[in-house]
């Protein structure tokens, strides 16, 4: 008291909590999607301008509520990016400096936008999403990626007569309560954590005899439950490393679904997570696995230096682990990178590398996964890689020798191969193999479903449509043609 009489500082009044406001103008900006999808749609719109931004639709969610009232300048740029023509109060956002007080007024301006940095290095934005993701082991954004987080958003039931104003059309963000009852942990023993190991094994047999289009969502059913297991559940310490491990797969799985679906930047964020996964659990076959389809899918998506770095990554962590078919696998991998990047000589090392630990043959340190990898993949992995460097009659041999050696039930990779094989043809200017065997894979496509080799199929047939006076290539033209587009 006597400070303050004799005239010196005042504590400063105590702030009222502003009472949050829905975001109408953002909910109005949704319209009929859903906030998973608007979710997807915030993401896309951050990798046009460089920026990286983990949005989900919880993140969605506290924007309509009005929990978050303006945002970082990350998402700030993207909005402005998605809504040139509307500012952050047309958008519904409140000023920076209301929000955080006088000292953002001083608060310096917002770096331009970057180039993204390798997804493996995980680096981490200004939003408490990627953090909590992060911290989680990834079940936050899984959920919301297949659209799985529901719990949060509930049809709001209408107000009673006279109560307020009238509710809007369609799905609205349900008041969430102050403090939410926690579930006991649920026991997780041995039945469960067989449960998640059986759905990585039935989704791989699945996929093998019928593609991925069809098999995305199922998968991602699976995975949400694994990952609520691990998050939620109560387990021994050993429960815990088999869980983390068929987490990791799973998400491995789907990621690899998402590819072969031709949903490349959902494949990625995937491959992200299981990565999180195997690195916070010390697995380094999970690890290894992570980085061999990483490097697969950094080079079907034109980034062959990271496809080179994953790979190279991948036989790093499995050096340890005893197993020559997967170090040929992952040879094989770097092969395709430096095939990509017109590097013949390393690609014809790693190849000869590959080859050599392949013929080491098989042994009990396999991981499970690799069932696939025989003499059919060893050989359709090479034809890629010539064809990539545009050594036809070499590429045309390999795709070719890869049809004859695989197994009947791999009926996704003997389309796979068989549309190989009709695109070395062409580049070889064999117009009439390049059509017969065009017609065959469409044949083999009726049984599966993967936009990977649909639009393999589609780049041969743009391709040979001026040539379709070919009896081969106009009955290929009008078999594609006449295919159901999925």
């Amino acid at each position: 008291m006597a400070a303050l009489r004799a005239g010196g500082p005042r504590p400063a009044p105590a702030r009222r909590p502003v009472p949050a406001a829905p975001n109408t103008a953002m909910r109005e900006l949704r319209g009929d999607l859903s906030p998973g999808e608007f979710a997807t749609a915030v993401r896309r719109a951050a990798r046009e301008i460089g920026e990286h931004v983990s949005c989900d639709a919880r993140y969605i969610g506290r924007v309509e509520s009005g929990e978050i009232r303006c945002p970082n300048y990350a998402y700030e740029r993207v909005f402005r990016h998605m809504w040139p023509d509307r500012s952050l109060a047309e958008l519904g956002f409140a000023p920076r400096t209301v929000v955080r007080g006088r000292a953002a007024e001083v608060e310096p301006a917002p770096p331009a936008p970057h180039s993204p940095a390798p997804w493996y290095l995980f680096d981490e934005e200004n939003d408490d999403v990627r953090r909590r993701t992060f911290l989680s082991g990834g079940s936050t954004a899984l959920a919301a990626a297949l659209g799985l987080d529901g719990p949060a958003y509930a049809a709001v039931p209408p107000p009673r007569q006279g109560s307020g104003p009238k509710p809007q059309q369609g799905l609205q963000l349900a008041a969430e309560p102050a403090r939410p009852q926690i579930p006991a942990p649920r026991k997780v023993g041995e039945a469960e954590v067989r449960g998640v190991e059986q759905a990585v094994r039935d989704i791989r047999l699945l996929d093998d005899a019928h593609g991925a289009d069809a098999l995305f969502e199922m998968a991602g059913q699976s995975l949400r439950h694994a990952y609520v297991l691990l998050n939620d559940g109560d387990y021994s310490a050993a429960t815990e490393r088999r869980l983390q491990a068929g987490a990791g797969e799973l998400a491995i799985s789907v990621g690899w679904l998402a590819h072969d679906s031709n949903r490349l930047a959902d494949a990625r964020s995937f491959y992200a997570e299981a990565l999180a996964t195997a690195r916070m659990a010390g697995d380094a076959a999970l690890e290894a696995h992570v980085f061999c389809n990483s490097a697969f899918l950094a080079r079907d998506a034109g980034r062959p230096r990271e496809a080179l770095r994953a790979a190279q990554a991948g036989q790093s962590a499995a050096r340890e682990l005893g197993s020559d078919r997967l170090l040929s696998l992952l040879a094989m991998r770097e092969a395709g990178g430096w095939a990509v990047l017109q590097d013949r000589s390393a690609c014809g090392r790693a190849l000869a590398r590959a080859y050599r630990l392949f013929d080491r043959g098989v042994s009990a340190a396999d991981p499970e996964w690799m069932s696939f990898f025989g003499e059919a993949e060893l050989a359709g992995l090479e034809a890629q890689c010539w064809s990539a460097l545009a050594e036809w009659d070499l590429a045309s041999d390999r795709a070719g020798q890869a049809i004859r050696l695989q197994d009947p039930h791999f009926v996704r990779n003997r389309a796979l191969y068989t549309a190989e094989l009709a695109h070395d043809r062409l580049g070889r200017g064999d117009l009439a193999g390049a059509g017969g065997h065009g017609s065959a894979a469409v044949v083999l496509l009726g049984q599966v479903r993967s936009a990977r080799i649909r639009q393999m199929l589609a780049d041969t047939a743009g391709r040979l449509r001026e040539h379709r006076a070919v009896p081969e290539v106009g009955a290929f033209l009008a078999a594609y043609d006449a295919a159901p587009a999925a």
